[in-house]
């Protein structure tokens, strides 16, 4: 590891989020400024502005190597773009009833007022969601892979991945501790609280995906993979080519009927992910 700070984790980390905070207003003013507001490149110029901007300079500034710092010099082998994409088309039973038990999620009556504000949130973010994969031509389809699922993985691993477990792995943090942290931080950022506990089970197998690869690009792929099908499907069932929501019913039960299907999808897909920890792992760490 080649440090050029004695600084601790927690003023990298400051540093960083100061970063991201002055990234995330001077996209604003580009934004307010910039003529038509185009729903995707205000997303294009929000991950390169507050997400990709910060995370290199905060590296460049804390490692005399930040590009291999970031383990982005070390291109991903063909063995884990198979684990990647295998590990995707297992886990989707689990991961879809995963995502219907947190939106079934329900508080306390004396937490309502909380309850109201995160459906708030929730709703607020499924509308814009929903406009953005409004999508009807190729172009559009091409524009959407490209601005949601591949800036969209690229600039959010750069920043949590890249950047924040980098740091943090240099801290007295055991390897799982900082993946834990890292995948629950990057879950809540998004603020969608009912889907939180799926989003940080996709950034618990990201953050460990890096650790035992050693590459970031691995990571970033897996993360595109994700986003990209989402948008490819949505353009689909736009066209009436598939059924609304194709795929999000994927294991899940009729009332009253057990999970089966997610239950086996949930012991393979943890079956895959310690053949992963094992043939994937890199004799030696990034510096």
């Amino acid at each position: 590891m080649e440090s050029r700070s004695p600084m601790k984790l927690s003023t990298r980390l400051l540093v960083l989020l100061c970063m991201m905070g002055l990234g995330l207003m001077a996209a604003s003013v580009v934004l307010y400024l910039a003529p038509g507001k185009n729903l995707l490149m205000m997303l294009t110029i929000q991950d390169v502005v507050a997400f990709i901007l910060p995370a290199v300079v905060a590296m460049a500034i804390f490692y005399r190597r930040p590009w291999r710092a970031m383990a982005l010099d070390k291109a991903p082998s063909a063995k884990a773009l198979l684990v990647v994409v295998a590990f995707y088309l297992v886990s989707i039973p689990a991961m879809n009833w995963l995502v219907t038990a947190n939106e079934a999620m329900s508080l306390p009556a004396s937490l309502s007022g909380i309850e109201h504000w995160m459906r708030a949130m929730e709703d607020s973010a499924a509308q814009t969601t929903e406009q953005i994969l409004d999508i009807h031509t190729v172009g559009g389809l091409i524009a959407c892979v490209f601005v949601v699922g591949v800036m969209a993985g690229l600039s959010e691993e750069i920043l949590f991945r890249g950047a924040m477990l980098r740091m943090m792995q240099d801290s007295r943090l055991g390897k799982h501790a900082v993946v834990w942290i890292v995948a629950i931080v990057f879950s809540a950022f998004h603020m969608q609280f009912y889907g939180f506990f799926p989003r940080m089970v996709l950034g618990l197998w990201l953050g460990y995906l890096l650790v035992w690869t050693g590459s970031l690009w691995v990571p970033i792929i897996a993360h595109t993979l994700n986003n990209s099908t989402v948008v490819v499907f949505s353009y689909l069932s736009n066209l009436g080519i598939v059924p609304a929501d194709y795929g999000d019913n994927i294991g899940i039960p009729a009332d009253g009927a057990f999970p089966w299907l997610a239950l086996v999808s949930l012991v393979v897909s943890l079956a895959l992910a310690l053949y992963a920890s094992r043939c994937l792992i890199h004799r030696t760490p990034p510096e």
